[in-house]
């Protein structure tokens, strides 16, 4: 059991974006009324924002801003006074995320909005410090670098579901 839990902290970007999916499925099915698209959507992105960015974002909070020189290591880089600066941001990402999750279509444009870019940004400085420095480190590589990227795609296209589905 200890393995699992570490396998699902370890991973937790995946972990986070899962179970906001395994969430979602649940609030469907519990749904007493009739089911269509629109709502279908509406709580695939309430519980994308409250996991994937709200959750997502306070463990990284934690991570850079109490456990900041194993999040440095993790990713291969040497710890710095600028983990405190991605802890504030990450922290600042969670409160929109949880405030905007069962809000509106415009607080969830704005909780995904943001943090896609930081975490597309991410993606971009872990590809080049890959090729540029050969930094293959657990937190610069695999499923972080591939959520920095499937995070904020899953978000847009949520978020382009629920415009097209007029419940905005």
């Amino acid at each position: 059991m200890s393995n699992i839990v570490h396998v699902l902290l370890a991973n937790y970007p995946l972990t986070c974006l899962v179970v906001g999916m395994m969430f979602s499925i649940v609030a469907i099915f519990r749904h007493a009324g009739p089911v269509d698209a629109s709502l279908i959507v509406d709580r695939l992105i309430a519980w994308h924002v409250f996991w994937a960015i709200g959750v997502f974002y306070f463990v990284n909070f934690v991570m850079h801003g109490l456990l900041g020189e194993m999040a440095a290591a993790n990713i291969g880089w040497a710890d710095s006074p600028f983990q405190f600066e991605v802890a504030t941001a990450s922290l600042g990402f969670s409160v929109v995320g949880f405030i905007a999750a069962f809000r509106s279509f415009d607080l969830r444009l704005a909780a995904i909005v943001g943090p896609s870019f930081f975490m597309l940004g991410a993606a971009v400085v872990h590809l080049s410090d890959m090729v540029t420095t050969r930094n293959f480190a657990p937190g610069n590589t695999g499923v972080f670098f591939y959520m920095d990227i499937v995070i904020p795609l899953v978000g847009l296209g949520l978020l382009w579901l629920q415009h097209r589905s007029g419940k905005t």
